[in-house]
């Protein structure tokens, strides 16, 4: 998995951040989302996913890795 973010659609609510905080933070400067992980571990891949669809802004992507 790899995650991305269209920091231009964040509006700063704090959903990832609040669900996936190992892989989600937020700019101490605006409030808009920052990567801290963007290849999270397989265990961390339900929160992300869960993070996508509670963010109101459609600003997350996950890209799925393809299998080696």
């Amino acid at each position: 998995m790899r995650v991305g973010v269209r920091k231009d659609l964040c509006m700063g609510a704090g959903m990832c951040a609040l669900t996936a905080p190992e892989v989600f933070t937020q700019s101490e400067d605006d409030g808009t989302v920052e990567i801290l992980d963007p290849h999270p571990s397989q265990d961390r891949h339900a929160l992300v996913r869960r993070a996508v669809t509670l963010c109101p802004a459609g600003a997350i992507t996950v890209t799925e890795d393809a299998e080696r």
